[in-house]
Order: structure tokens, then sequence, then C-alpha cells
């Protein structure tokens, strides 16, 4: 399970394991393909952002500057813009704590940077409670419109997350709704620079749900 808040010392310690160790699944950078693995629940979730080269820019900046996860109440730890191959600690703030109170590790297992695509996805390491991958892309396609796109498949990582399951869709549904808005906001000309505070709600109506193979309610992903 994900650790309790720790001293900066601590965290320099599950930092350094979480460097050495390897991912929770096989398929490492499946997120890149368009079938995406069996055996886990999946996700696509799509949404218009507007037209043109700097709508794209200025989302894909925001992705890559791990916007999406800041801009939902997570911090990242070391921050830096995500690079393939980095670790990092996404710390999850609580209401009513002063501190994180959960570690969560996770490695970035690939990039690009290119005209018409800018995103990442990020892989699971051991101490998640799910096994799998997510990925953050923003795209504009030939006619120049703008989209951005989080894809994920995982599974829980142990029998006692599996037990609240339920509970688990549920924060992965308003992650997902948050990663949305906040990758809207940021895309607008009157956007703001910084990430988008949890709980806000604005931004353009979702593309219809991409749909995945597997059971209807099996929608949960990484986080």
């Amino acid at each position: 399970m994900p650790a309790s808040s720790a001293s900066p010392a601590s965290l320099h310690r599950r930092l350094l394991a979480a460097r050495a160790a390897a991912p929770t699944y096989p398929e490492v950078g499946a997120t890149r393909e368009a079938r995406l693995p069996e055996g886990y629940a999946q996700l696509r979730r799509r949404i218009h952002l507007g037209h043109g080269p700097d709508v794209l820019e200025r989302a894909g900046r925001y992705v890559l500057g791990w916007g999406c996860q800041l801009g939902s109440g997570f911090a990242v730890h070391p921050y830096a813009p995500a690079e393939e191959g980095a670790t990092v600690l996404l710390r999850l703030s609580l209401p009513g704590l002063r501190r994180p109170r959960l570690v969560i590790p996770c490695r970035v297992v690939w990039t690009v940077d290119e005209p018409d695509r800018i995103g990442f996805a990020y892989g699971t390491l051991p101490g998640h409670p799910e096994c799998g991958e997510e990925a953050f892309l923003v795209t504009m396609d030939t006619a120049g419109e703008v989209w951005f796109e989080v894809t994920a498949f995982a599974r829980l990582a142990s029998w006692h997350a599996r037990l609240g399951r339920p509970v688990a869709v549920l924060c992965q549904y308003l992650a997902i709704e948050r990663y949305l808005a906040a990758v809207a906001t940021a895309a607008s000309p009157t956007g703001a620079a910084t990430p988008q505070a949890p709980g806000r709600t604005a931004g353009p109506t979702t593309a219809p749900i991409l749909p995945a193979p597997g059971r209807a309610d099996d929608r949960a992903a990484t986080r």
C-alpha cells in the first residue's frame, strides 16, 4: 500500500528504492498502442481543446509539466518536466491534514514532443495500489483541431486493495474528470499558467468515451 507522510530523509530513501525497482507490470509502454493489453481494466477519455498550434503548445507544456497531477491535488517529488526514465513520488494531500498522507511511486515510461503530439505516460512501481500505466497526450489532427486524451490500463495490486474496488473506481473517475478540466483550462487563451485548483469543473464537454474491451464495470486505472 502507499506509504504515509514522511520526513524529507524518508522521502529520499523511498525515492532511491523506487529508482532501483522494476515496474509492476510487463507491458511497459503499451499505452502507445491502439490496442491495450488484455487482463486489465481499460479507460480512454478525450476532450476537444480548441484549434491550432498555440492551443497544442499551451496544453502540451502544461501536461509535460505534470499539470494534470498538480491540478488534481498531487505533489510531484522531485519536480521536473516529465522525462522518459524519470522516477517520481506522487504525494496526495488529504483534507484536514497539513502533510501529504499517501506516497505513490511511478516511472515515466515514454514521452513525445512533436509538432502534432505532446505528452507522456507513467507506469506503476512497487508500493502503488495498482499495476498498470496511464498516458496523457495532446494531439492536433490534420484539420488543426486539438484534443487531449487520457489512456490507461490497470488492475488493483493486492487483495486488500481489491476489497475497496468500488471506492477506487469512484476515485479514479473523479481524478480523470479533474485531469480533463485542468488541461482544458490551461489550453484556453485566458487559462492560468499555474495548475488548476482541485475541485473546479470548468471546461468543454467531453467527447464520447472511446469503447474499450472488458466488462462495463472495469473502469479503474492508474493514479
